[in-house]
């Protein structure tokens, strides 16, 4: 009896102590989970270039020329498999200079009509669809047949638009004003190019690159209408007339007098833009249902750069929620991130999926370039969230813990106890959080902000899932790099 009792009261004793101590361990792992946290999350964009990327870039093209490329070799780089023939530099191609007024000066003659450069003349459209010119007095000077051709000794000024080489055809534009079309010389034209599209100042081989460029591509695009074959802005190429005339410029057409770039004889078309990002692409690939072309394939652009290229590496940064609203058409749930599911023959986008937490919305590169009003397809999209305090995987394991602890106090002790050592070995202080998406056993930079700026700490990797956690040496301000991104910062505690 006295045997038993004892028992009897070891195991109160036993009992007892067991409830105090996971008490206690409890109570310890309810202050550290519960010190104070931060978390930030942003959603990051890099991409590179400006344009379509098809055929040549210009920022490219002056790159090769200040590594000592040659016109001639720069043309067949980005117009693969092609040569250079010759066309009548004094062919006439036909501008549409602006639809609405009509007034003019430098012109001698209008029609069979003489005239006095000195005087501003207006046209005016007759309901017939005749032409009337009127002198800055209102007299009538005349009615003609549409179109009216008016010529003069030297450039023609069309007011409020600019000046410009050759004739101008007049006719009513079908919405009370008059239709304005610059007939000049292809040579002449190409004059009104060049600097209108790249600077003047560039290296001479560039500009040589420029006046072949749109010399083919002014005989070789179609716009689709009946009365003028080109645009005078980016619909077609810009052309601003005598007001873009310099002498290097004008030296370039000169020395490329004629000149086109030709596929198996032919002039093709010759596509041109800003700035590839690095890598020019497929036609095909840019313009859904265009013919893929052999000329037109995509081609490493490695001196995109040149000249401080403002648009060869860009990148935006924006909160969660204001990515969300760009995005609200295509997400499904909270916004995850971007995943690109496929490039073209450059990093351009084709397709991706919008990953959100209740599933994902696939998307084409065209979708997303809109959505976020960005310069080309050639981006990228990270997501980078992080926290102060311990992970979440920490929490779970806690809980499930106090859960245990309610059936079996000893054994919780066991479990706690460990976990106790590893929440103060390893979370305080610490920063957790997620990359999306993440590059399998990628790894990341922990920077900690001075007064000198910020210092890496500690370089850690990526966990499955791209999620990951680090123990940092003390208090402070610390943000996460990850791909060249400099993630969001929080404090520590």
């Amino acid at each position: 009896m006295h045997d038993t009792e004892a028992a009897l009261s070891n195991r109160r004793t036993s009992s007892r102590w067991q409830r105090i101590a996971t008490a206690w361990i409890t109570a310890a792992l309810m202050l550290v989970l519960a010190g104070p946290a931060t978390a930030a999350s942003m959603f990051y964009i890099r991409g590179g270039g400006d344009g379509h990327g098809i055929g040549m870039s210009q920022y490219g093209a002056y790159g090769y020329a200040l590594h000592g490329k040659q016109y001639r070799w720069i043309l067949a780089h980005y117009y693969q498999g092609t040569s250079i023939g010759t066309v009548d530099p004094n062919r006439t191609v036909r501008v549409l200079l602006a639809s609405g007024s009509g007034a003019f000066s430098g012109a001698s003659r209008a029609g069979r009509k003489r005239l006095d450069p000195a005087t501003t003349y207006t046209a005016k459209p007759g309901a017939d669809g005749s032409v009337t010119l009127l002198e800055p007095t209102g007299k009538k000077v005349g009615t003609f047949p549409a179109p009216l051709t008016v010529s003069g000794p030297g450039p023609l000024r069309l007011a409020g638009v600019g000046t410009y080489r050759g004739q101008l055809e007049l006719r009513p534009d079908g919405a009370g004003g008059i239709e304005t079309v610059n007939a000049i010389g292809l040579d002449d034209y190409v004059r009104g190019v060049i600097s209108a599209e790249m600077p003047s100042s560039w290296a001479p081989q560039a500009l040589m690159v420029q006046a072949v460029a749109a010399r083919t591509y002014a005989i070789t695009s179609d716009v689709g209408a009946s009365d003028f074959d080109l645009y005078p802005d980016t619909r077609s190429q810009m052309y601003e007339g005598v007001g873009a005339e310099t002498p290097s410029t004008d030296a370039a057409v000169v020395a490329t007098r004629g000149q086109v770039v030709t596929y198996n004889g032919v002039p093709v078309i010759t596509y041109f833009f800003n700035s590839s990002g690095g890598h020019t692409e497929d036609i095909q690939n840019v313009w859904p249902g265009a013919t893929p072309e052999p000329w037109l394939r995509g081609v490493p652009d490695p001196y995109d750069g040149a000249g401080g290229d403002p648009y060869h590496r860009w990148g935006y940064d924006l909160t969660i929620a204001a990515a969300t609203a760009r995005l609200r058409s295509y997400l499904r749930g909270v916004l995850v991130g971007i995943r690109i599911t496929k490039h073209g023959s450059s990093p351009r986008i084709l397709t991706a999926e919008v990953v959100g937490t209740t599933g994902s919305v696939r998307v084409t590169g065209i979708q997303l370039q809109h959505a976020f009003g960005l310069l080309t397809t050639d981006a990228a999209f990270t997501t980078i969230t992080t926290a102060a305090g311990p992970s979440p995987a920490v929490q779970r394991a806690f809980d499930r813990a106090v859960t245990r602890s309610r059936r079996a106090v000893a054994q919780t002790i066991q479990t706690l106890v460990p976990l106790i050592h590893d929440l103060v070995a390893t979370t305080i202080p610490t920063v957790h959080g997620t990359i999306f998406p993440a590059v399998k056993a990628g790894t990341l930079s922990v920077q900690l902000q001075t007064g000198h700026g910020w210092q890496t700490v500690l370089d850690t990797p990526l966990r499955a899932g791209g999620t990951y956690t680090a123990q940092v040496p003390r208090p402070g301000t610390y943000r996460v790099v990850y791909g060249g991104i400099d993630g969001p910062p929080v404090i520590v505690s």
